[in-house]
């Protein structure tokens, strides 16, 4: 398998951390980014090549690697826990231009990206769009959606400085950020096998052999299982309403 440079963003931890530890066993060249550099050197000594998450930065490393990027891991992210309500106003507006933004500036280089965020929908419809897109260039998108995965994306997590509207008070939402909290260090995903799985993917090799042709890349049995509900509840949902999807044009 010929070396490949890849760029991940936000590898200083978790997912994005695994996979530059696998690309790198694997002898491929890895760009690191995160938001403070010299501390994710001085802790992961593996990664010679970091940059801080800006674009200048970005530039920079990538024309020290060679001026070549053959895969972006668009990994970088933090989880925002609470209600639409109680987060719209200060958090997601800037949070999103700014994922859109930087998802945007390295599209050109994009052969895979993770979303697991507020915005995954906002990602996932980029990550259609970009796939349509970039075939004719011959640059593959890949949508990684992982489920629950050991990893410190439960413990560091920004939540509203006014708590939770009173008004969600005993509601899914409540029990659901409830539950959130509760998993931290209790998830079943291991990290380093979906980075592995990632990696196979990416180079077509392993269990990865023969998968060009899909977009979305579940990983965990947790994330499938969700998965397969959406689609069973999103066709219950057209058998309905196919009569009244037919019925809005023109009589023959």
């Amino acid at each position: 398998m010929a070396s490949k440079t890849w760029l991940i963003t936000g590898a200083s931890s978790g997912l994005g951390l695994a996979i530059a530890e696998a690309a790198l066993q694997a002898g491929h060249k890895v760009i690191a980014t995160a938001r403070n550099p010299t501390k994710a050197a001085d802790e992961n000594p593996q990664s010679q090549n970091w940059a801080t998450e800006t674009t200048k930065k970005v530039e920079e490393a990538i024309k020290q690697a060679g001026g070549v990027i053959d895969v972006v891991i668009n990994n970088a992210g933090y989880s925002l826990l609470g209600s639409i309500e109680d987060t719209s106003h200060k958090f997601p507006r800037p949070h999103k231009w700014k994922n859109t933004l930087e998802y945007s500036n390295r599209a050109k280089y994009i052969c895979a990206e993770l979303g697991l965020d507020f915005f995954l929908a906002h990602m996932q419809g980029m990550s259609e769009s970009l796939a349509r897109e970039l075939s004719p260039c011959g640059i593959r998108v890949l949508l990684v959606e992982p489920g629950e995965f050991r990893t410190k994306f439960l413990s560091a997590y920004i939540e509203p400085a006014a708590g939770m509207n009173k008004g969600y008070v005993g509601t899914p939402l409540e029990k659901f950020l409830q539950v959130f909290k509760s998993k931290d260090g209790k998830q079943q995903g291991d990290p380093a096998k979906a980075a592995q799985r990632i990696l196979e993917i990416v180079t077509n090799t392993g269990m990865g052999a023969g998968k060009e042709g899909f977009l979305r890349v579940p990983l965990g049995k947790d994330c499938y299982e969700r998965f397969w509900a959406k689609c069973e509840s999103m066709q219950k949902n057209l058998l309905q309403m196919k009569g009244i999807a037919h019925s809005t044009g023109y009589d023959a």
